[in-house]
């Protein structure tokens, strides 16, 4: 008899509980919540649990502070760290969920040595770098949730703004998570229909920096808190293109090697995701301004990363 799949959701915050619920309703795999704060994790796995007769799934979910539970996992989403507050930039976070990230990498390449990574943490560029650096994993299996994100959110203003399903809207999200992301207004469409034909330029550039503003907006609103919805959302999009190998093409940050003139990092790119993670990585054209935006981008991340480093972990 096959076994299920396992999949360990790290942190039990609102990202993580969010992402075991909707991954517990698609009944794709047997789910660990894990969390340092005792009982957290299996509170929130009894809540999603006592759900499953009204929502109809069958899925075996176990709250845990032990990692010998996650042990054996074929996919570790990891959604460690501390959230940004409103005011606080992606990079204000970056040494003590530097840190965060490299306890709970050493954990999971201890028990799951043979897993795909997903990294979620922020800012999530340097901390899938962070994941790398730590596991030793083959490129392949370390990928971060980032355009994936930036991409459903850049689809939501556009069906916003138009006025249509966000079924019909198709876009691409490359760079880094923040600021600098670049999203291709050449490959954006409706139907079909290039979005340039239906949006004015200056409109375009109000959505755009809506876009790079996004979790900021939220955070903004929120006041103590920050995005969980939409971002987990783009996991369980991500984890589906792993399990039922897809081969989907989705923009993740990728570990790149020359690819689009970037070297050594992990970038927002468009990939193939199938059952051995990262397949490959798309490179499609670019105008000469989306290249100097997306090098930008990817400059941004290498200071990151040297910060990184700095950091002996």
């Amino acid at each position: 008899m096959k076994k299920r799949n396992k999949i360990t959701i790290i942190g039990a915050g609102n990202v993580g509980s969010s992402t075991a619920q909707r991954l517990a309703e698609k009944e794709i795999a047997d789910l660990v919540l894990l969390d340092v704060v005792p009982d957290l994790p299996q509170g929130k796995a009894l809540d999603i649990l006592e759900s499953s007769p009204l929502s109809r799934f069958n899925t075996k979910l176990v709250g845990t502070n032990d990692y010998a539970d996650t042990a054996g996992s074929d996919i570790v989403v990891i959604t460690s760290g501390v959230a940004r507050k409103p005011g606080m930039s992606r990079d204000d976070l970056l040494k003590t969920n530097a840190t965060i990230v490299a306890q709970v990498t050493r954990e999971v390449a201890r028990y799951s040595p043979d897993s795909i990574l997903i990294v979620v943490s922020n800012p999530l560029d340097a901390m899938t770098y962070v994941a790398s650096k730590i596991s030793r994993f083959s490129k392949n299996r370390i990928v971060g949730m980032a355009g994936v994100l930036d991409t459903a959110r850049f689809r939501t203003f556009i069906a916003m703004e138009i006025g249509v399903s966000v079924e019909n809207v198709n876009a691409f999200v490359l760079g880094g998570h923040g600021d600098s992301m670049v999203p291709s207004i050449r490959y954006t469409t409706v139907v079909g229909i290039p979005v340039t034909e239906l949006i004015s330029k200056d409109r375009l550039d109000q959505i755009i920096k809506r876009t790079k503003e996004g979790g900021a907006e939220i955070v903004g609103l929120l006041k103590t808190g920050s995005a969980y919805y939409a971002p987990s959302a783009a996991v369980v999009e991500m984890v589906e293109a792993i399990l039922k190998n897809k081969n989907k093409i989705l923009p993740c940050a990728a570990y790149c090697q020359g690819e689009y003139g970037i070297k050594d990092l992990f970038v927002g790119v468009p990939v193939k995701l199938g059952i051995n993670g990262v397949e490959k990585i798309i490179e499609i054209s670019l105008t000469q301004e989306e290249k100097s935006g997306l090098l930008k981008s990817s400059e941004a991340v290498a200071q990151l990363c040297q910060s990184i480093d700095k950091l002996g972990l």
